[in-house]
């Protein structure tokens, strides 16, 4: 159960929608990348190996319930107001910080293949283009990447120094949470 009763939360499978009151995208770069391996100067990308099956990887991330959990730094928690998992749908997150501070996140997503690949467009500062990567490596191992890709390498450089190691720490919240729900089931 989300903790805020101001949390909606969207589910569709075959609509688009978009919610009155959201503005529109303002970073619409095309997101078209065939091989999630290669990098760029305008890049930072991250990846880890899990022991745990690319179903329940991509349900993780999937099922905002969870995604609240891991998303995310150290310390972090997350108010998912809305997590409409569909090309054109919008993630709306505000993610609280371990000392003070809230951080309100909008995206729309761009491209979303389960099990494979969840690409969106963040609306809201910094602007950069996302892409979740999952890739099955056998029955019980996947590979999660993280790829952020931005306009210019001067908006990629301001955010590359702490993002790349956050985003390590994201994947630690993650395996924690994989091995919770690997205890429950």
């Amino acid at each position: 159960m989300i903790d805020n009763f101001k949390t909606k939360i969207i589910v569709r499978t075959n609509t688009l929608s978009f919610g009155e009151g959201w503005g529109e995208v303002k970073n619409t770069k095309k997101l078209n990348r065939q091989n999630m391996n290669t990098t760029s100067a305008k890049e930072i990308y991250n990846s880890r190996i899990l022991n745990t099956s690319v179903e329940k990887v991509y349900q993780a991330f999937a099922d905002p319930l969870q995604l609240k959990n891991w998303w995310g730094p150290e310390g972090f928690t997350n108010t998912i107001h809305e997590f409409d998992l569909q090309v054109g749908g919008k993630w709306i997150l505000t993610m609280h910080g371990p000392e003070k501070g809230n951080y309100e996140n909008a995206s729309v997503f761009t491209k979303v293949e389960p099990q494979r690949l969840v690409a969106w467009t963040r609306s809201s500062q910094p602007l950069f283009d996302m892409e979740v990567g999952f890739e099955k490596i056998n029955d019980t191992q996947t590979k999660i990447s993280f790829r952020m890709m931005f306009n210019t390498e001067e908006e990629c450089n301001k955010i590359r120094p702490f993002a790349a190691p956050k985003n390590e720490e994201n994947f630690d919240r993650l395996e924690r949470e994989l091995k919770k729900e690997n205890f429950r089931n």
